[in-house]
């Protein structure tokens, strides 16, 4: 017989209390129970859904249903809790379901494994007349609600990303009717069936204003994406409720929220791990918490960069990295014909693996770190380009030199040596769309890019790295006038009212000039004739083409002085070979894909690595 003392009538004080301050003493409590039955529940849709398990809890004399939190999943995956196992509830909360309470264990600590059930545990009914006292439920407007509290557990997502602390602080400027500060739910407590709720949430994500215009009218919306200590929830405001809140939620703060709508997630506008999103509405209330005492703080669940190739495509995950190379931005028009701002980033950790992670928009064009930095990214999208790469979205978060354990590990270990190691890439140089990654160890001659017919196999194009020394850029033609709106690029005419965009049917007193550059580019080996745009050119010349363009209009002598001063520099290439038809006769072109300036002191630490390994063969 296993010596455990069970807390006698917790299960029936946690399912029927109704008093709100005794309930708040429940809540940090920590009862010991035992679990008589654990039962998974599938994912529900979306690509992010995870297994979740429902369980039984006895206290010798009742027993009651309840949810485990995902973090807590490994408990039953590695065997450390099953049927009949003692434990200390340390942290939960609960939900209301069809005017029940249903408990959610956010933390535990196993106490015993017996295979004996203690007592003869009963179910719960809730008293007579208690559902007169219980929360106000606030049924959601669908044809049928779930039959029961299991069903209902059936139905909730838990995706808590660690053991967390449920905040029992009230909100210091509300009120419920009752004359009593409402307590601050969790938010993986939300759900529809509650009204009357103020959440204490950090904001880690905050959109652009995006428009849009169809048959039914325009429109804009922005969206944030709030955490606390339990999960996180993405939140949307649309028109008017733009121009009142979109300047008062700023990234980084803490905020008391209420009265939004809780709806059920749209999986594919909404990548968050939430079951349910809110809706920001004209009469929702929000209050930044200038108390620091309680203050969510970001829990991140590591990946390691060799166990990329375990995951999903368009899964996520959480990253912590050295950033070992910083790639120029560049301009990509989509499909809608909006141009978007990228940049690449190579990161490396202590798993001997390297990857490519590529920022976007206005992350991209304000990132200015120095490179290897620590950087901690949560909730990354994994892309399958050349093996293995990483993206940033709207809802993920980067952390530059976090203060937490792993990043200051991940330092130390890097500075002591772990800089001069030899890394393997996810990302592969020979992939296909964007801009390539610049791989060291697959460097390529020009003579063998030829003799290896890159780019003629059919009509896909191949891609190689290659490092390589200017001898000669053509003068002629560096540069387009191209149309000044933003995202057409395309080429103007000069015109008697000025330069005409038929493309956009304006016209511009002056255009804006593009780089379109055309260069021989030598290494031991042989010669290539390699072809770059705009970022091309200004990595190349170091200023825009506007400004080059300028002193050709007005000084030859210094035109040609910083044409000749490209001579003998030394560029990395990511090119793009494909074969083209020009005048009935194929050819084959190479693309600048990435061009970047050489960092010497890596340089040095890749062929020292290369010579220890030599050595040790």
């Amino acid at each position: 017989m296993v010596n455990a003392q069970l807390t006698a009538g917790i299960c029936e004080r946690l399912v029927n209390t109704t008093n709100q301050e005794e309930v708040d003493a429940l809540y940090s409590s920590e009862p010991t129970v035992q679990i008589l039955s654990i039962k998974k529940v599938g994912p529900t849709s979306g690509a992010n859904a995870v297994d979740r398990y429902r369980i039984i809890v006895s206290d010798g004399e009742h027993f009651t249903q309840a949810m485990m939190a995902t973090q807590l999943n490994h408990f039953v995956e590695e065997g450390l809790v099953g049927k009949n196992t003692i434990v200390i509830i340390e942290k939960f909360t609960s939900n209301f379901v069809q005017e029940k309470r249903l408990l959610i264990v956010l933390a535990l600590r196993v106490v015993a494994q017996t295979n004996e059930k203690i007592g003869n545990p009963q179910g719960l009914q809730p008293p007579p007349g208690s559902e007169a006292t219980t929360p106000a439920v606030t049924k959601p407007a669908s044809t049928a609600a779930p039959s029961s509290a299991a069903a209902a557990a059936s139905s909730s997502t838990l995706t808590i990303p660690s053991a967390t602390t449920i905040s029992t602080n009230r909100h210091p400027g509300q009120q419920n009717r009752g004359g009593k500060n409402p307590v601050i739910f969790p938010i993986e407590g939300l759900s529809p069936y509650q009204n009357n709720w103020t959440i204490k949430a950090r904001v880690t994500q905050k959109s652009d204003i995006r428009t849009w215009a169809n048959q039914r009218g325009e429109g804009k919306l922005f969206n944030v994406t709030l955490m606390d200590d339990s999960g996180e929830i993405r939140a949307t405001g649309f028109n008017t409720v733009v121009d009142e809140l979109y300047e008062k939620l700023q990234e980084g703060k803490v905020y008391f929220i209420s009265k939004a709508r809780v709806n059920l997630s749209k999986k594919k506008f909404n990548p968050t791990n939430n079951e349910y999103e809110l809706s920001l509405e004209r009469n929702t209330e929000i209050e930044e918490c200038r108390d620091l005492t309680n203050i969510p703080v970001v829990h991140y669940n590591f990946t390691d960069l060799k166990n990329l190739g375990d995951l999903a495509k368009d899964s996520t995950c959480d990253v912590v990295g050295i950033v070992t190379e910083i790639g120029p931005t560049s301009e990509l028009t989509s499909r809608f014909n909006k141009t978007i701002v990228k940049r690449e980033l190579t990161i490396v950790d202590r798993s001997g693996f390297s990857v490519r992670l590529t920022l976007w928009g206005k992350q991209a064009q304000e990132f200015n770190p120095s490179s290897k930095a620590v950087i901690a990214w949560k909730n990354v999208k994994v892309g399958d380009f050349g093996g293995r790469s990483l993206s940033m979205m709207s809802t993920s978060m980067m952390e530059i030199n976090p203060d937490i354990p792993e990043a200051h590990a991940l330092r130390g270990w890097y500075d002591a040596g772990g800089s001069s190691s030899e890394f393997k890439s996810q990302t592969t140089s020979n992939f296909s769309g964007g801009s390539g990654a610049f791989n060291r160890d697959d460097i390529r001659f020009f003579n063998d890019v030829r003799e290896a017919e890159l780019g003629m196999h059919g009509d896909k194009a191949e891609y190689f790295s290659a490092r390589g020394t200017i001898m000669h850029v053509r003068p002629e033609n560096l540069a387009y006038p191209a149309c000044q709106t933003q995202g057409c690029n395309k080429k103007v005419i000069e015109q008697h009212d000025g330069w005409r965009c038929e493309r956009c049917d304006r016209s511009w007193d002056k255009p804006s000039y593009r780089y379109i550059v055309s260069m021989a580019v030598a290494d031991h080996s042989g010669q290539a004739w390699l072809q770059g745009f705009n970022d091309a050119g200004q990595t190349v010349f170091n200023m825009t083409a506007d400004e080059l363009m300028e002193i050709k209009d007005r000084d030859d002598e210094k035109f040609n002085k910083i044409i000749e001063g490209t001579i003998g520099t030394q560029f990395n290439f990511t090119c793009r070979a494909k074969q083209e038809t020009f005048n009935d006769q194929a050819r084959v072109r190479y693309g600048i894909q990435k061009i970047l300036p050489l960092d010497y002191k890596e340089e040095g630490k890749h062929l020292m690595a290369l010579l220890s390994s030599d050595w040790a063969k």
